[in-house]
């Protein structure tokens, strides 16, 4: 048999990408995507250099500016970026910030002992992804400049004129290319959560956000003087704290700066967040391992010595479990590394085994002296912690009634449960479906080699105001977690997921909206390893069928409606337009259902994500919390953007 011919390989095939070209070829790799979350990506990265400059001494001011364009200036009062020309590389250093990857100040350990952006990617990457960007830098008495397109140097560096003698700093200014970018406007809200909790980590320093576009002019100013402390009151704004001060801490251990502010409050579930050069750790890492290791440690320690355990139970081995001393705690830990080893599927778990002694030992220390002179506050504290204990073993009972023995068991699923036939968890999805009549329809619409369906009857427990106990006694959450089958709390295993897409389908009304919002705070609050895995996902059924003989549409809104209904009433002579609005999914037929909600060819689903986990704590909070006030006031700040109104 004649070989085919195949084409020459050899060196002038292998593609060589010089300066920013890698950058611009693969944006996704650099800032993760080139849709609205790259997009803001680039500010922080300007940004995080103002804030290195803050974190080294040199700053106490940033601005950041939103113009009517979109573009975007970031200005600071640190050193500003060196001008003079490099050593090897013969250029001034601010074109090489700008135009080399990886080359920056933060390499050298002499110009920044800590610095955030080290996990970034570097203003470079912003410049490559600029249709324009312009840098001002004062210092030295001068004012400089330069300009960039797309990542190549278009005005070599001059100076325009004379600065300050205590003049010094750098701003920067981008409008982001829109060859790259798919989501040109900025969201205000992202960029001031992401800007106001820089100002709660870096006590100080006042960063100012200001919107120039039209109809929504605005400014505001975060400046925290009292840092991580601020955190936690802002965090517990909705809620009651048990005791009016917030515990707080700072030092240096091994060279490891550490800050750590705590606060409990009369609800149910665990708030702590943590952070590493400004970077918020999701998947936690070896600091917070010592800090959650320390403080059960500790206040089991005191509640021995007051002897709270033998009132609680009297067997001797009665002990607080980690779950126990962290309910209703609001913590906030921030570290400050050298040379942060970051791991995990999203670099955002840290890896230094030097962090988990350090957090361990100060917290060991500093808590057992505060508890020691805050008697009052430490009764608090462990009364809190003997209570969620006593809890805890009444919901041992109910957890047992959800837990597997495998993901392979399925001998006890729940009967109302219509499972797939496959067992393969990545090609399989769980519909969770309000109502019976809707689950009727999508039992017969769905594919069954893939598709599970699980109906709800009636309002799940509001998890934000319930105990684990009460929680896990409601039949509908204990039916959804045994199908599921990851199990909850401690004995949760992600790898024991059933379904690698658990999909919440209710009604377009505002039972369904109810129904859904309670639905995620339970996994929000309960099993949020699954939201944040990427396996928590919104359906999306239409509001209306559109048809004229035989042709019909579906319809995501009103507006999609009457454009249909325009499009096909054209006065064809083939009859009246029929439109009919659909209050529940059980109104529509199986194959309806199938087409427009459930076949993956042509349905449109929602994946949840936990982009700002502060942001959203707040969020679930204030309008699914015990507190009135706060939902009263958030419902009159955002009527006015209210565009469906069921009534």
């Amino acid at each position: 048999m004649a070989k085919t011919e195949k084409p020459e390989y050899g060196a002038s095939n292998i593609q060589v990408l010089k300066g920013l070209e890698a950058v611009r070829k693969r944006p996704g790799m650099y800032i993760g995507s080139t849709s609205s979350r790259g997009l803001h990506h680039l500010v922080y990265e300007v940004v995080d250099n103002s804030i290195d400059e803050a974190l080294a001494g040199f700053a106490d001011k940033v601005d950041v500016t939103i113009h009517a364009d979109d573009s975007v200036t970031v200005d600071d009062n640190g050193r500003g970026i060196p001008v003079d020309v490099h050593p090897t590389e013969k250029i001034p250093g601010v074109e090489l910030a700008m135009t080399v990857l990886h080359a920056g100040g933060k390499f050298d350990k002499d110009s920044y002992k800590v610095s955030g952006g080290l996990h970034g990617v570097g203003v470079s990457v912003v410049n490559a992804l600029s249709e324009k960007l312009k840098v001002w830098v004062k210092r030295d008495g001068k004012e400089h400049y330069m300009d960039f397109a797309r990542g190549t140097t278009t005005t070599k560096l001059k100076v325009l004129g004379k600065a300050g003698a205590r003049e010094s700093g750098t701003k920067v200014w981008f409008k982001p290319d829109d060859k790259i970018f798919t989501e040109l406007r900025y969201d205000y809200s992202t960029l001031a959560a992401r800007l106001r909790e820089l100002s709660f980590l870096n006590k100080g320093v006042t960063i100012t956000l200001s919107d120039e576009r039209e109809g929504q002019q605005k400014q505001e100013t975060f400046h925290a003087k009292g840092g991580l402390q601020e955190m936690v009151k802002f965090l517990n704004t909705s809620r009651k704290p048990l005791h009016s001060e917030v515990m707080y801490y700072e030092t240096e251990r091994d060279g490891i700066g550490i800050e750590l502010a705590l606060q409990y409050n009369d609800g149910y579930n665990e708030n702590v967040f943590s952070f590493v050069n400004n970077i918020n750790t999701h998947e936690g890492g070896t600091h917070l391992t010592g800090f959650k290791s320390a403080l059960t440690r500790t206040i089991n320690a005191y509640a021995e010595k007051g002897n709270f355990l033998n009132k609680a139970d009297k067997k001797a081995d009665f002990k607080l479990s980690g779950d126990d001393v962290r309910e209703g705690l609001t913590a906030v830990l921030s570290i400050k590394v050298r040379e942060p080893q970051f791991e995990g599927q999203t670099k955002t778990k840290l890896g230094n085994s030097e962090a988990e002694g350090a957090v361990k030992t100060v917290v060991n220390e500093w808590l057992a002296a505060y508890l020691d002179e805050h008697p009052r506050t430490a009764n608090i504290v462990v009364d809190k912690a003997v209570s969620a204990a006593r809890a805890r073993e009444a919901a041992r009972k109910a957890r047992d009634l959800t837990r597997k023995k495998s993901a392979l068991d399925v001998g006890n699923l729940p009967g109302k449960l219509a499972d797939c036939s496959l067992s393969d968890p990545a090609l399989c999805e769980l519909y969770l479906v309000e109502g019976d009549s809707a689950g009727g329809s999508a039992k017969q619409g769905r594919d069954r080699n893939y598709q599970a369906i699980l109906p709800l009857r009636g309002k799940i427990i509001n998890v934000e105001k319930a105990r684990i106990d009460k929680v896990l006694s409601n039949e509908e959450i204990r039916t959804i977690i045994t199908a599921i089958g990851t199990g909850i709390k401690e004995d949760f295993a992600i790898d024991n997921a059933r379904y690698h897409k658990v999909i919440l389908m209710t009604d377009a009304d505002v039972d369904g909206a109810h129904i859904r919002t309670l639905l995620l705070t339970f996994f929000f609050r309960q099993m949020p390893e699954l939201i944040e895995a990427g396996y928590i996902y919104i359906a999306q059924p239409p509001l209306f069928r559109v048809a004229k003989g035989k042709e019909e549409y579906y319809a995501y809104d009103t507006r999609e409606r009457d454009d249909i209904a325009a499009r096909l009433g054209n006065g064809d002579g083939r009859g009246s337009v029929n439109v009919q609005r659909y209050k529940g999914l059980g109104e529509m037929n199986p194959d309806q259902l199938w087409k427009t909600t459930m076949d993956p060819e042509t349905r449109t689903i929602l994946r949840v994500n936990l982009d700002d986990a502060v942001i959203a704590d707040q969020v679930f909070q204030t309008l699914m919390g015990d507190e009135v006030e706060p939902r009263r006031e958030f419902i009159e700040q955002n009527a006015k953007f209210v565009s469906n109104l069921d009534i």
